[in-house]
This record gives structure tokens, C-alpha cells and sequence, in this order.
């Protein structure tokens, strides 16, 4: 299992390739239903994607509950497909996993 959360969102940073933010978006609002499930059922929650037009950047921040599995999503078939299905948008890994490089919190204020 992976750690708990801290009560700070857990952030990220992906890259899409030039000229594909619209169809991005458009296969995000038409997210599939069993991977939502999936991901809920991971313990993800509040998952928010940003996008910086001018680098192509993408800027994902998500909240983990304290018994989250999100160890478990790439060994689930529906996580799996989902990569494939993305993998012509973003640079991936070899099994068409998202690159993601972390990213590091410097403040916070609530």
C-alpha cells in the first residue's frame, strides 16, 4: 500500500504532444465509467488535471484516503486500456503508462 494521506494533494506533472488538448479533453469529459470506479475504489478522490497551453504541460493534483491502493490501478484492465487509448496524446512509457515526473509542494494555504 502506498502512504497515507498527509492531508496535501499528491501533484504531478505530464506532457502532451502539440495539438491534441482539445481531443484530451474531450476523452476526459467522456471518462469511462468503470474507471472512475476504478479509481474511487483506489481511494483517489478530488482529481483535477490542469494544462498549460504555451508548454503543452499537464499538472494533475489528487487527494489519496488514508487506506488508498493506488499501487493497485496499473494491474487493473481498465486502467490498462485507458493508457492505450491516451498513449497517442502524451509521452508514455513503454506500456503506454503516462510519464509522470512529481512534483514538489512549496506552500500551501487553507
Amino acid at each position: 500500500m502506498s502512504q497515507p494521506d498527509t492531508g496535501r494533494p499528491l501533484a504531478f506533472r505530464m506532457q502532451l504532444k502539440p495539438g491534441v488538448a482539445a481531443e484530451y479533453k474531450r476523452r476526459h469529459d467522456d471518462l469511462w465509467p468503470d474507471l472512475a470506479r476504478a479509481l474511487t475504489q483506489a481511494g483517489i478522490y478530488d482529481y483535477s488535471i490542469f494544462l498549460d497551453e504555451e508548454t503543452m504541460a499537464l499538472f494533475a493534483v489528487l487527494r489519496l484516503r488514508p487506506d488508498h491502493d493506488r499501487d493497485a490501478l496499473p494491474h487493473q484492465p481498465v486502467m490498462r486500456r485507458w493508457w492505450d487509448y491516451m498513449a497517442d496524446l502524451m509521452l508514455v512509457h513503454d506500456d503506454n503508462r503516462p510519464q509522470e515526473w512529481p512534483l514538489t509542494p512549496v506552500f500551501h494555504f487553507a
